[in-house]
């Protein structure tokens, strides 16, 4: 398992490099372009070799692409379907410049409508943007279930990739925040190891490519997604979010490193016994 940690590309996207780099990070997730504006970042095939020539010289070893916040792929507004696709292609298709693992993606909005409809118009869009990209993969997140938000259980992430067409490079992206607002307990032991097994069963594991670990300010189930602080939320030393209010530093990457490794040595101690 790779750590990372969300970074700024500003002042260029090897930026974004050199900032994981700063953080001690393995990996790293960026915008590739301001989270809520829709114009789009101009790219050239020399920031997409500089990029990857600055990776391959450091140890980051995978970056991902978070899509802006402004998509809703199941509008029920064609315009905001066009803009969303327009969006999600454009990407996919800087994923595919960097070498990224993959794009995460809020799936979409119901809002006070019929979800399986929903489901289905989002499941078209994102179907016809991997269609108009090359490679890189495509990662649905989980949601907190607040305002109609598609994803706050397997059930629906299922129904989403069935929709989408179950395409290879679709999969999924767990947050752990997302997740106990939506009402799985992975604060426990057993809580997570149920959570992890309804997923197994309804959508697969194969399907599980990216972890977001967040903290949650508010109670299991609250179907809410506020994050919280690492360590001083809901979930304690088991959640990640950055201190300052914005990207982790380099002492949060640091907990994280060393909540794997006493995990590690929990499950080991359980093993031999």
């Amino acid at each position: 398992m790779l750590i990372g940690a969300h970074v700024s590309n500003s002042g260029g996207l090897a930026k974004a490099i050199e900032r994981g780099v700063e953080r001690r990070a393995d990996a790293i997730q960026i915008f590739n372009q301001s989270p809520r504006m829709w114009r789009p970042t101009a790219y050239t095939d020399e920031d997409f070799a500089e990029f990857r020539e600055a990776m391959k010289e450091s140890r980051i070893k995978a970056v991902l692409i978070h899509a802006v916040y402004l998509l809703n792929c199941a509008s029920e507004d064609k315009e905001m379907r066009d803009k969303s696709l327009r969006s999600l292609i454009q990407s996919l298709r800087v994923g595919d410049g960097i070498g990224a693992t993959g794009v995460v993606l809020h799936p979409g909005s119901a809002k006070t409508g019929d979800v399986p409809k929903a489901i289905k118009r989002a499941g078209t869009v994102i179907k016809r943007a991997l269609n108009e990209s090359d490679r890189c993969e495509l990662h649905l997140e989980d949601t907190a279930g607040a305002g109609g938000t598609l994803g706050r259980s397997f059930d629906e992430l299922q129904a989403l990739f069935d929709a989408a067409g179950g395409d290879g490079r679709l999969g999924m992206c767990l947050d752990s925040c997302h997740l106990y607002a939506s009402g799985y307990d992975v604060a426990t032991r057993e809580g997570l190891r149920e959570t992890l097994k309804e997923c197994d069963s309804k959508v697969g594991l194969k399907r599980l490519r990216s972890l977001h670990l967040n903290d949650s300010l508010v109670k299991l189930g609250s179907n809410r997604d506020r994050h919280a602080i690492l360590g001083d939320g809901e979930l304690g030393e088991r959640g990640c979010a950055g201190k300052d209010g914005g990207a982790p530093s380099a002492e949060d990457v640091a907990l994280a490193f060393k909540l794997r490794k006493r995990g590690k040595a929990n499950r080991a101690r359980s093993r031999r016994r």
